[in-house]
């Protein structure tokens, strides 16, 4: 908290004459109390924005393709369409009359319903491309830029929506200036586009009344398409930098603090020091119990000092020795000491102690390359031990 000073009326406590006016320089901090975003976003933080709906796509990219596929669907399909269209006028037109004289079928409400019904199936029969062609690339596009995920969250009601604050910093956020600058770039290339083709066809738009009607109208059925799919085109060059800048966006609104990095970790994976701490309980468990077995071993191996381990060879256990304990300092100082008390034979042998220490887990079998390095010292420990049963 820092204070300065002001002689103007917004202070707070007059001091000597002068008002002293209080602020919170965390109240300028860019990135909040948690410090720069500077860490990429985790796999978790990823995942739940996935699953609240938050994903980089863009809505320009799915209209463009939309767009251009509607327009050559449109170009490929305009003949058989306008061949479509003149056979529904004469078909419709010649139920008039038998709409009004009623001499087909019955009373009126049944032709009108029997119109409606034919109507609406003759339509679907015409249009029927153009919607199949939007959606697959609606479903299609989509599917390639935030992948297969159902999520309900975005449907669900949320009273920061309702907050006047909260709405005033959407209306001027940077994500409100992209979209008005996508707007005008938009409205731009549409005019620009118009205006070439209209340029560029002018003579034949002069033309027109000298032919006829359905010629005309063919030339300027061309005439359109021809502009839809330039425009379609400058949409999708539109539609993949907007795309390229959602993925930007996102990535950036998704980037953390080192402090939320560290509280992730801490809520996934554990707090490290009392993890630590686990690990550490669990080895001085595995230790004291691996002791209190050294007196069932038949010999201890030692470096003398840094390591010792304990053998045990029963053939009834396991076909070859194993460790049953093993130590480095103090732990080989009380594995010792636990051999004394315990009358177990301790033979030094520095390179044998060593491997046995770093290549064999306690309860695991020695490994075949050592078993005669570790016969020798059994046969040793077993003559001993012979010598003393004889005496």
């Amino acid at each position: 908290m820092k204070y300065i000073r002001t002689t103007t009326l917004y202070g707070i406590q007059p001091v000597a004459g002068e008002y002293v006016f209080s602020y919170d320089l965390q109240f300028f901090a860019k990135d909040g109390p948690g410090g720069e975003r500077t860490e990429q976003a985790t796999p978790k933080k990823l995942e739940d924005a996935r699953n609240e709906g938050q994903v980089a796509k863009s809505k320009e990219l799915v209209n463009a393709l939309a767009l251009l596929g509607l327009f050559i669907i449109l170009k490929i399909y305009l003949s058989y369409l306008g061949n479509g269209i003149m056979e529904l006028f004469h078909k419709y037109l010649g139920y008039f009359g038998n709409v009004v004289s009623d001499r087909y079928y019955g009373t009126s409400n049944n032709v009108y319903h029997f119109v409606f019904r034919e109507a609406l199936l003759d339509v679907l029969k015409l249009i029927w491309p153009f919607l199949l062609v939007s959606f697959v690339i609606g479903f299609v596009v989509n599917l390639v830029q935030v992948k297969w995920k159902i999520s309900t969250k975005p449907l669900e009601p949320k009273l920061d929506k309702f907050n006047p604050i909260n709405g005033l910093k959407r209306i001027f956020s940077t994500k409100q200036l992209v979209e008005l600058l996508k707007s005008i770039a938009m409205v731009a290339v549409v005019g620009y586009i118009a205006y070439q083709c209209i340029v560029d066809n002018l003579g034949i738009l002069f033309s027109l009344y000298e032919i006829p009607l359905l010629q005309a109208i063919s030339t300027v059925g061309s005439i359109l398409l021809d502009m839809g799919i330039r425009i379609s085109v400058a949409f999708l060059v539109i539609g993949i930098a907007d795309y390229a800048y959602q993925k930007w966006k996102f990535k950036q609104d998704m980037m953390m603090t080192k402090q939320e990095t560290k509280d992730e970790f801490k809520n996934t994976e554990g707090d490290p020091q009392i993890k630590g701490q686990i690990r550490q309980r669990m080895r001085d468990a595995s230790r004291r119990r691996s002791i209190a077995s050294v007196p069932e071993a038949d010999v201890v191996i030692t470096n003398p000092t840094h390591f010792a381990v304990a053998l045990q060879y029963d053939t009834e256990k396991a076909p070859a020795p194993i460790v049953i304990a093993k130590g480095a300092d103090v732990i080989a100082a009380k594995i010792r000491e636990k051999a004394r008390e315990s009358h177990v034979e301790i033979v030094e042998n520095k390179p044998l102690a060593r491997l046995l220490y770093h290549n064999v887990e306690i309860g695991e079998e020695v490994p075949p390359e050592l078993y005669q390095a570790v016969a020798e010292v059994l046969a040793y420990v077993y003559s001993l031990k012979n010598k003393g049963v004889g005496a």
